[in-house]
């Protein structure tokens, strides 16, 4: 399997094996389909103890992506994606779409992380995102409200 789903919280019910396809299709989309991650669901607290930890940033997110692979050598497990359950229902009510749909959309965007996009410059983030939308050519159009202007 292309995903272990390992869920450190309870209050919202998550659907491990679509979270494990997601994953499986990222992997596919970027070249890495004996790939391996991690997806760890984890409440807001969860998420922002992690934060804080590993990146110095004191609040919550909606996703993290710690990858595993060391340049030059690569691996069949590329790192672990975390997400948080509480964050994704609040995105996922505001864009008025499923659940599932956003937590598609978090795994797939911790999953580019995981084999080096990275969105925190303006035309790198344009790039993941027209990544995640190729990716996830089936997904509503409203997922993408206001991730980037077009």
């Amino acid at each position: 399997m292309a995903a272990a789903v390992a869920d450190r919280q309870r209050r919202i019910p998550v659907a491990h094996a679509r979270l494990a396809r997601a994953a499986g299709r990222a992997l596919r989309a970027v070249g890495r389909p004996a790939g391996a991650v991690e997806v760890l669901v984890v409440d807001d607290a969860g998420i922002r103890r992690l934060n804080a930890a590993w990146r110095g940033v004191r609040r919550r997110t909606d996703v993290l992506a710690f990858p595993l692979e060391a340049p030059g050598l690569p691996s069949p497990l590329l790192g672990q994606v975390v997400v948080s359950a509480q964050a994704a229902q609040r995105q996922a009510r505001r864009v008025g779409v499923t659940l599932a749909t956003e937590l598609d959309l978090l795994v797939t965007h911790g999953v580019l992380h995981l084999v080096g996009y990275d969105d925190r410059d303006p035309v790198e983030a344009a790039l993941m995102h027209r990544r995640e939308r190729a990716i996830l050519a089936d997904a509503p159009e409203r997922l993408w409200k206001g991730l980037l202007r077009r």
